[in-house]
């Protein structure tokens, strides 16, 4: 297997569902030379079933195009995570507004614009996957970030509780599901409760966007925080970002 694997211990298994041959088999084949174990599927339909069948053996990452055939990636990632939290890339040949914004609140973690160089998939996919496998055992985040809490601390805002242990989240005593990068997303506002952070900076430290990244991803997430969390719970500060009431 490839050093350049960011998981050691088994190959990284990865479902790719794009409809267009040609991108399909040089996806496919990028990815592999960089040791992740790639299952391919050319429409939305025959993806969701690969992905259902796949019970013994679950995949740890989904890279879906929007224009898809029979079901859409949006439609395709709707029906993922009905059952799921896996990771999820979305791939848009236009970069429209429209497919990025319908493509997060299906549930998408990401997401770049096709064609794009596998240098930059594979960082995306990257940081995903230690989204994925976050455990918030750092002393101290990166400027802007503030303390992020000790492993194993139980945090307590209202009744919002968050088990950084467990990594588990429940509201009024019931658990709540939380895909990686909204759980990245709220360790990150409850290292720094009652302090707005700005957009860039949740780029930064959440999607790690060593560059300008699109801030319609961190709106996109919030919103889906608060949908799960109550829509008091992370508040809007207008021209700056978003802060955890205490």
């Amino acid at each position: 297997m490839s050093s350049s694997n960011p998981v050691a211990s088994s190959p990284v298994r990865v479902l790719l569902v794009e409809d267009d041959e040609l991108m399909r088999r040089s996806f496919a084949v990028a990815l592999e030379r960089y040791g992740y174990e790639v299952r391919v599927a050319a429409d939305g339909l025959s993806g969701l079933e690969l992905f259902r069948d796949e019970e013994d053996e679950e995949f740890d990452l989904l890279i879906l195009d929007v224009m898809l055939p029979g079901l859409d990636g949006i439609g395709l990632c709707r029906r993922v995570r009905e059952t799921s939290l896996v990771p999820v890339l979305m791939m848009s040949a236009r970069g429209d507004g429209l497919d990025v914004v319908a493509g997060l609140e299906a549930g998408a973690d990401d997401y770049v614009v096709k064609p794009v160089d596998t240098f930059v998939l594979v960082a995306r996919i990257r940081s995903l996957l230690r989204r994925a496998a976050y455990a918030p055992a750092r002393a101290s985040g990166p400027a802007g970030g503030g303390e992020q809490p000790a492993q194993g601390e139980v945090l307590a805002f209202g009744d919002l509780v968050i088990d950084t242990a467990a990594l588990e989240v429940s509201v009024s005593g019931s658990q709540v599901a939380l895909t990686p990068t909204e759980l990245k997303l709220l360790l990150e506002f409850a290292a720094s409760p009652g302090i707005v952070l700005e957009r860039h900076t949740l780029l930064r430290n959440v999607w790690d966007y060593g560059w300008d990244g699109d801030s319609r991803v961190v709106d996109l997430c919030v919103q889906r925080l608060r949908r799960k969390l109550g829509r008091e719970r992370i508040e809007t500060v207008r021209g700056f970002g978003y802060k955890l009431r205490r």
